[in-house]
């Protein structure tokens, strides 16, 4: 019924799916119920794509990262493909244009924070959509035994009522046994349905190096190793100064982080990409819609969260089957590090609850209001103003975010938009009236198009360019023609954006369920331990760990990371028992430095004979 391998040579020029891809696609398109789990690199955009493509109508998909909507809707675009992205920090009017679009077939994808879904003016317009898939990207957020719990999720369950012939696909890249169970309930699965990839990268070697001078073993191991890499670190500053260390010393590196502007970060991204920087350092705001296939490691300078980023972040390395490496650097104060991150992530609900307040006073928002309104934010100005500590504020804004009353866009990066709000005949009038605007307008006209029916995309820089003036002169020719209601003018961004995503209400109503509250702090603990104990371990196959963590119970040692290496190397030769044994065969003490020096034998292999033939009473 559907030639789902012609679309995918059409649109994105391949002529096969990668693993697991068309299956998860046909079980779509059959109208069931799926889960797909694949790794990251594995392709889940493909397994909703395609078949939504292939079939009739809208394709509503859900998901909590605004700059990965953005980044999916350009990348279709790009393909001929009409997609769009509706979330909050867009303006009513904005909005409201692009559901009328959804409504009358004008979009074939439609991407959605879950917020959204309990909107009664969205809902009201996708009941007048055709649409023929509902996909839940980051799935495991929808689980509260998941890493990222968002209580947001749960409204998915419920919008699933205006779609009860719709097929549900729920995608993430990590997700352990129970989340899997949970994940399937909380969607309302009519059947049971998961469909995964194996986790297993038989192409990825793991491995954790103990070392006090973590730039001095950077330096050594990018000299003696070749190819494109990412180094992850945990703040802005540290990618800086571990790119600059680099280039000092002669290794073509360069840093990243979302605190740079949208410009900087694009020419940065595409250089790496194209093979004209080799190494990135950069803080985990690298990563999402990377695709770059020859990357030959990614080595983490500090401890990441959880296993899932971990994996999902060691993941970007040698998507093209070739052989690569992902190494974590680890030191115990690594460990207080993480220790400290548990204890100023989770500020005291009272405290949540004086910056909930704090915040509405600061955008001077009413009680009763805000609703959907963006509001530009800058953290440290609001920080300072209330005598807040930074990191508190921010984790507490985080939470917030995670609990449905506002949304924090730290890295808005959106473009200035124009939309005319006269019919073209009403325009032709002005420009006659007022010759003034004339030339500006037609160089509008000719440099874009679109701006009648939605929104468009500007940049003012390039039409200074055309223009021959000044980007001060193109400002205020379009706050002018705003003023006069011509055009609505959207500049662009350069700071956070917060948006409330419920009325504003006064704090004591500020409902913080104190099991949610505990059972978060409770999961982030336990994740901690488990990167604790992966960095610690020294006997079993790092590659089992990983794959065990995430359900697989019955995999092999992979031969090739540090533990296994270490192991093979321990393997004790005849002949090197032997020689031991002789060595102690006239009855004399021994010591064993003066053994190693004279059977040139490594000295835990001599350790391990003589702890052997102790046990088994041949020698004390």
């Amino acid at each position: 019924m559907y030639d789902i391998r012609a679309i995918l040579q059409k649109y994105w020029g391949y002529g096969s799916f990668r693993p697991m891809q068309e299956e998860i696609s046909l079980s779509v398109l059959d109208g069931r119920d799926t889960l797909a789990l694949m790794p990251t690199g594995g392709g889940k955009s493909i397994t909703f794509q395609v078949p939504a493509i292939a079939m009739e109508g809208i394709c509503i998909v859900v998901t909590p990262l605004i700059a990965l909507m953005k980044d999916q809707v350009e990348n279709l675009k790009r393909r001929n493909i009409k997609a769009t992205a509706v979330y909050s920090g867009l303006s009513l009017r904005e909005i409201d244009i692009e559901l009328n679009h959804c409504m009358f077939g004008g979009y074939k994808f439609l991407y959605v924070s879950p917020e959204r879904l309990g909107n009664e003016l969205f809902k009201e317009s996708v009941k007048q959509m055709n649409v023929n898939l509902l996909t839940v990207d980051e799935a495991h957020c929808i689980s509260q035994w998941g890493y990222d719990f968002r209580p947001s999720y749960l409204e998915i369950s419920g919008f699933r009522e205006l779609l009860p012939a719709t097929p549900v696909l729920a995608l993430t890249a990590t997700a352990t046994p129970p989340v899997v169970e949970d994940i399937q309930a909380q969607l309302r699965f009519r059947k049971k349905n998961v469909l995964k990839t194996g986790f297993e990268r038989k192409n990825l070697t793991y491995i954790v190096r103990h070392v006090e001078d973590k730039r001095q073993y950077l330096l050594k191991t990018l000299r003696s190793f070749p190819g494109s890499g990412i180094i992850y670190a945990r703040n802005r500053a540290t990618t800086q100064e571990i790119a600059l260390f680099l280039q000092k010393n002669g290794i073509d590196a360069d840093f990243y982080h979302a605190g740079l502007s949208a410009g900087v970060r694009s020419e940065k991204q595409d250089r790496w990409k194209e093979g004209l920087c080799r190494i990135i350092v950069s803080t985990n705001a690298f990563g999402m819609g990377i695709d770059k296939s020859d990357v030959r490691f990614v080595i983490h300078v500090d401890m990441p969260d959880t296993m899932e980023a971990y994996f999902q972040e060691a993941g970007r390395a040698g998507r093209d089957l070739q052989t690569s490496y992902a190494v974590l650097l680890h030191e115990r104060s690594d460990e207080l590090k993480l220790d400290r991150r548990l204890r100023v992530s989770f500020p005291e609900p009272e405290m949540i609850r004086r910056i909930y307040q704090a915040l509405g006073n600061f955008l001077k928002v009413p009680v009763g209001g805000g609703l959907d309104m963006p509001f530009d934010f800058s953290l440290g100005r609001f920080a300072l103003t209330y005598k807040f500590e930074i990191l508190t504020a921010y984790h507490a804004l985080k939470l917030l975010d995670r609990d449905g009353y506002i949304q924090f866009d730290e890295d808005p990066k959106t473009a200035a938009k124009v939309f005319f709000l006269v019919q073209r005949d009403e325009l032709y009038e002005f420009q006659v009236a007022d010759r003034m605007f004339d030339q500006f307008i037609k160089t509008l006209l000719r440099s874009y198009t679109g701006f009648f029916s939605g929104y468009v995309a500007i940049n003012e820089d390039i039409l200074a360019r055309h223009a021959k003036v000044s980007v001060d002169v193109i400002y205020e020719y379009l706050k002018k023609l705003d003023q006069l209601k011509i055009i609505d003018y959207i500049p662009r961004r350069k700071q956070s954006v917060v948006t409330f995503t419920r009325q504003r209400i006064d704090e004591k109503y500020l409902s913080l369920s104190a099991a949610n509250y505990k059972q978060r702090k409770i999961i982030m603990q336990e994740n901690i331990a488990a990167v604790k104990r992966y960095a610690n371990e020294t006997e079993r196959c790092r590659s089992v760990m990983l794959l065990e963590y995430f359900g697989e119970k019955d995999a092999r040692p992979c031969g090739t990371c540090d533990c296994c290496i270490r192991r093979k190397e321990r393997t004790i030769t005849d002949d090197e028992w032997n020689r031991v044994a002789e060595a102690l065969q006239n009855g004399q003490p021994a010591d064993v430095n003066e053994l190693c020096k004279t059977l040139k034998i490594k000295e835990y292999k001599i350790i391990e004979i003589i702890r052997r033939m102790r046990d088994s009473g041949k020698i004390t």
